[in-house]
């Protein structure tokens, strides 16, 4: 483990980024699903500042209920340099002689984190996690897409909780507590709450469908937090949503009914992307359920996936263009047994990330996990999960 450190840090030497850390997660068997997402996440910057500035302006250490997010907040501030901010607000600190003992009190664990390289136990976390969900509860290997979409939905649950009754607390500031209050029992509609993790994660999807005899077009918008894509063998990310965008036709028993014909009528079918999000997450689809074999089958497939992805054919914000930080690599040849691991650009340097160890490698080492160009092959590492940040004209990364 120290080693490991060390080689990191003499790989970086002077060009290691001030202020960050690079460290490993302990597993806690078959916990490497859950170890490889967190990575991701804590490098997803604008995703992980904002989780803080949240829990600083939020949350006392004292009176915090423990959830996903608390749990979530408290294994990122272990993981970096204690945000000064977070402790004059916690513990009303007035200068830095108090720094140590305040870092003690909060958490006896980030007090060894002066250290820039090393191993983090996310034991709090996977804790919660399997009490609150009994499928992470047992030690088979999970998908790490589920756990990520189970993490993000959870948050945003957490998130709306709190802001509406943030905001029922002030429309009613004299209600008695656990007393009656005055809402309608059948009146309108709250406003939906948009969250800091809405923000990053949230993009807009249309799903338009003309009718071939009127040509009236119907679009229904929807929301998503990650795209999953279809694959091919030796295709691409730019292909994958073509074929996403691509047109069905709607005849025989799948007709579209159309309330401006009043009947079932033959139609053409699309989803495009209407609005892109800042954080733009691609789940390849690589476990596909086989009839004729009566389970599923990984699909090895090399599918590319750029450094740079350029998105067309957007509703709004044509050509909007992204920026690869993160890979969730699955290792192995099937879809019930395996391992996670997961590829991260830090400070334009890239870092593997395998539970424990963390190690530099070279940016041509990502076109290693495309995929495989035959069905069989030794290479059972093979992209899964993609993170791409916006890139946005006239700020640098």
């Amino acid at each position: 483990m120290g080693a490991a450190g060390s080689k990191l840090e003499k790989a970086l030497g002077d060009q290691f980024p001030e202020g960050e850390r690079y460290f490993g997660f302990e597993n806690f068997g078959n916990t490497c699903y859950c170890n490889s997402v967190l990575q991701a996440l804590y490098f997803c910057v604008p995703f992980r500042e904002q989780l803080l500035e949240y829990y600083s302006n939020n949350k006392s250490p004292a009176d915090a209920e423990e959830n996903l997010l608390t749990c979530l907040a408290d294994l990122f501030l272990q993981h970096i340099r204690i945000l000064w901010k977070w402790f004059t607000w916690a513990f009303g600190l007035r200068n830095p002689d108090e720094w140590n003992s305040a870092r003690l009190v909060a958490n006896p664990e980030i007090s060894s984190q002066k250290r820039k390289t090393g191993v983090i136990a996310p034991k709090r976390f996977v804790q919660r996690l399997r009490k609150q969900n009994e499928i992470f509860r047992s030690y088979m290997h999970q998908d790490a897409h589920e756990f990520l979409n189970y993490l993000l939905n959870e948050l945003v649950d957490i998130l709306e909780k709190e802001a509406r009754a943030a905001k029922s607390d002030q429309e009613n500031p004299h209600k008695i507590a656990n007393g009656p209050t005055n809402m309608p029992f059948n009146g309108p509609q709250k406003d939906p709450v948009i969250t800091w993790v809405h923000k990053n994660f949230q993009g807009i999807l249309t799903n338009e469908t003309r009718c071939l005899r009127c040509e009236t077009v119907t679009a229904r918008d929807e929301t998503f937090l990650d795209l999953s894509l279809d694959i091919e063998q030796n295709s691409s990310i730019t292909s994958c949503l073509k074929n996403f965008s691509s047109t069905e036709t709607l005849n025989a028993e799948d007709k579209f009914f159309c309330d401006k014909c009043c009947s079932l009528q033959e139609a053409q079918k699309r989803m495009k992307i209407k609005r892109p999000p800042h954080i733009l997450v691609i789940h390849l689809k690589r476990f596909k359920y086989i009839e004729q074999l009566g389970r599923y089958k990984k699909l090895s497939y090399r599918v590319v996936f750029p450094l740079e992805l350029k998105l067309s054919n957007t509703v709004e914000d044509a050509d909007a263009e992204y920026s690869l930080f993160a890979v969730v690599v699955h290792v192995g040849s099937g879809p019930n047994h395996g391992h996670y691991v997961s590829l991260v650009k830090s400070h334009n340097h890239w870092l593997f990330f395998d539970d424990e160890n963390v190690e530099m490698i070279d940016e041509s080492a990502v076109q290693t996990f495309f995929g495989s160009a035959q069905e069989y092959s030794s290479n059972t590492d093979h992209g899964y999960i993609l993170f791409y940040e916006r890139i946005v004209p006239g700020l640098t990364s």
